[in-house]
């Protein structure tokens, strides 16, 4: 499968895509901005909704589009890579360190983002009226917990979750799968090369998509700044800065632990995962950028198994960009609201929130569900959530390209424990 895409995408200027992708996240942010000021006019307010209904299709249908080969390229990846692990001993030690690197990478982000919130006390220094509290739940009462996340892990119907993609429960059934192919051996083999050729289909299909990219950062950008308006980032600038400095010194401290493995080679990661990270801000969303990001790896030299493990495991339990934006979030809303929170508390609030956000994976807005429910156990007003909603869609530009990057480290650092140095880069 690798060198197959390998050809695929070196055949293209690499850069022609970022160039692409950033260009439209520029004309996207000025296209708004001019449609926003346009739509202060009550007399065009109508027809403004209208062409805004009509550039909004460009980020939907390219995220549907994703989504579409998301669901078969991690089963077929995953059954693959385990089936040819061989030994279940292998694959023990795989997930064992798979596991570490998440829970440690978590810890980090979630004790960073309350470090930062503490030392800037953001706020402590809002000067906006605060959303009257009431008693009812802003997110519904289906909030997460332990035992809803064992109990959701396994899929009722595999086809059920992949109709959902739902890519926890597609992971469960294609480890079991996976784990089954390689006990059959010689029986299993014709499944294991149509799922090997699905896999192929599914990334050259995603070849095909990745031409709307540009579209869809345009459609994207445009849309949200043109109801939001930039003026909006001039009330919340401060809060945003400083969250975006957060990622700025996280992104720093991944690359650092990174860098103790992988060496000098951890900047051609960076200058390899460059397009996804670009994709997953500029459509904020780091499902977006998974198929791309797994023909990134495998030419970066990560072994195909090892990717196939590691990324889809990353995108239900390596969420750091998620991490880190809800506990500053929390505490940001307590500040606000002048609720003080001891040392003590924030410990506990930061493993409710790693052990909670497990139980979201898939969710849309996932990290607005669980600030609420963590909101609700330390008596935080829920009602303060209206305060980030209003710019949510900015901050989740920085946290979805701090997702795809904490996967991207995750699995080379994965298969430099497995594999050593034997592959270098194939750029």
């Amino acid at each position: 499968m690798v060198d197959n895409e390998v050809q695929m995408g070196s055949s293209r200027n690499p850069n022609h895509l970022t160039r692409a992708v950033l260009f439209a996240l520029i004309l996207g942010i000025v296209s708004g901005q001019v449609i926003h000021v346009i739509s202060e006019d009550s007399h065009r307010s109508q027809s403004i909704e209208t062409v805004l209904i009509l550039i909004g299709l460009g980020s939907d249908l390219f995220l549907r589009l994703i989504k579409m080969v998301i669901a078969p390229l991690v089963l077929s990846t995953l059954v693959v890579g385990i089936a040819k692990m061989g030994h279940g001993s292998h694959i023990g030690r795989l997930g064992f360190r798979t596991m570490t690197w998440f829970i440690l990478a978590s810890i980090l982000s979630l004790l960073l983002g309350l470090l930062l919130v503490n030392f800037f006390s953001p706020g402590t220094m809002l000067h906006l009226p605060l959303p009257q509290t009431g008693p009812e739940a802003l997110m519904g009462t289906n909030q997460p917990s332990f035992s809803h996340f064992v109990i959701n892990m396994v899929p009722k119907s595999v086809m059920e979750a992949m109709s959902q993609n739902d890519i926890l429960q597609i992971v469960v059934f294609a480890l079991f799968m996976g784990v089954a192919c390689s006990h059959l051996g010689p029986l299993a083999k014709p499944m294991i090369e149509v799922l090997d050729s699905l896999g192929h289909l599914m990334l050259k299909i995603t070849s095909y998509i990745m031409a709307l990219a540009p579209l869809a950062v345009f459609s994207g950008v445009t849309t949200l700044v043109a109801k939001q308006g930039l003026s909006l980032l001039a009330s919340y600038g401060v809060l945003m800065l400083e969250f975006y400095v957060g990622l700025l010194v996280l992104w720093c401290l991944l690359v650092l632990v990174g860098t103790v493995f992988l060496g000098k080679r951890v900047f051609s990661l960076l200058e390899h995962i460059r397009q996804p990270m670009l994709l997953a801000f500029g459509t904020a969303s780091s499902e977006s950028a998974y198929p791309i990001l797994v023909r990134q790896l495998h030419r970066f030299g990560c072994d195909e198994r090892i990717v196939g493990f590691v990324l889809p495991l990353g995108y239900s339990f390596n969420l750091d960009g998620s991490m880190i934006y809800m506990s500053f979030a929390v505490m940001f809303i307590a500040q606000a609201y002048g609720i003080y929170l001891t040392p003590s508390d924030q410990l506990v609030m930061m493993l409710t929130l790693m052990v909670s956000s497990k139980g979201v994976a898939g969710v849309p807005r996932a990290s607005l569900v669980v600030i609420s429910s963590t909101l609700t156990l330390f008596h935080i007003p829920e009602a303060g959530l209206l305060l980030l909603l209003g710019i949510d869609q900015f901050l989740d530009m920085g946290r979805s390209a701090t997702n795809v990057l904490g996967n991207s480290l995750a699995a080379a650092v994965v298969n430099h424990w497995e594999c050593g140095n034997k592959q270098a880069d194939r750029l």
